[in-house]
């Protein structure tokens, strides 16, 4: 009874499927298959996002607090056992600023190169989505046009026994593959810039927390000038005014 009742769910889920596909023929199909594609993308970037921790900046600044006081090891600590691309990107800076022997040319460009790994893995896939949400509208557009170019040849068989309902029919079915292809492609572009403004937010934030640990916040409001500071170490001289 179970495995008939499930059967019947089964048939009922499936059925406004096959009648799409019936209806709106091999175009509809394939928005479909490019439907399933563009969802699997965007699951399988949701859970790398999440496994690497992006935009979970706390222990990344909180190592760069640390840094800038002078608890060198202690700042490395904190981001060794984190496994955001942005602790990485940070371990490996302090790395190298920690090893007064290799030039700090050497030290930017080995952490430029490990900043655009990471990047470069985080936009991966990315290319098919923004591929995905481009073509979907073009091919519900080539359905309807496939679909129109049926509906009048139909008429023009007909000569004058048309009937206007066949034709709106014709043309229903021909409009429904341009309404599947942007069901696809706005999705799609949606996720597409949410997912390039968070990898844009990651890489302002290495740009910003590796700035830091070159300079060290020079610039600061700590900071004071050099004119200032070298005024205060001039000698005073007090006016001595002479008596009348």
């Amino acid at each position: 009874m179970n495995a008939m009742i499930e059967n019947l769910g089964l048939t009922v889920a499936v059925s406004p499927l096959m009648d799409l596909l019936a209806k709106g023929g091999v175009v509809v199909g394939l928005l479909l298959v490019v439907s399933v594609l563009a969802l699997t993308i965007v699951f399988a970037k949701l859970w790398q996002f999440w496994l690497a921790g992006v935009g979970r900046h706390r222990k990344a600044e909180q190592s760069v607090a640390v840094w800038r006081v002078g608890k060198r090891a202690e700042a490395y600590k904190i981001v060794a056992s984190d496994r955001s691309p942005l602790s990485d990107v940070l371990a490996h800076t302090m790395r190298g600023l920690m090893k007064p022997q290799v030039p700090e040319e050497k030290v930017r460009e080995d952490v430029e190169r490990v900043c655009l790994t990471h990047l470069g893995d985080l936009r991966s896939y990315l290319r098919a989505l923004d591929m995905i949400a481009q073509i979907a509208p073009l091919l519900g557009l080539f359905g309807t046009v496939l679909g129109m170019i049926g509906a009048f040849q139909a008429m023009a068989d007909a000569g004058s026994q048309v009937d206007p309902s066949t034709l709106a029919g014709g043309i229903w079915v021909a409009l429904m593959t341009t309404a599947v292809g942007l069901a696809v492609a706005i999705p799609a572009s949606v996720m597409l810039s949410l997912f390039e403004g968070r990898i844009e937010k990651e890489q302002g934030a290495m740009e910003r927390m590796v700035t830091e640990l070159f300079t060290g916040a020079v610039t600061s409001a700590t900071a004071q000038p050099e004119e200032a500071t070298s005024a205060s170490k001039l000698p005073r001289f007090e006016v001595v005014h002479d008596a009348p």
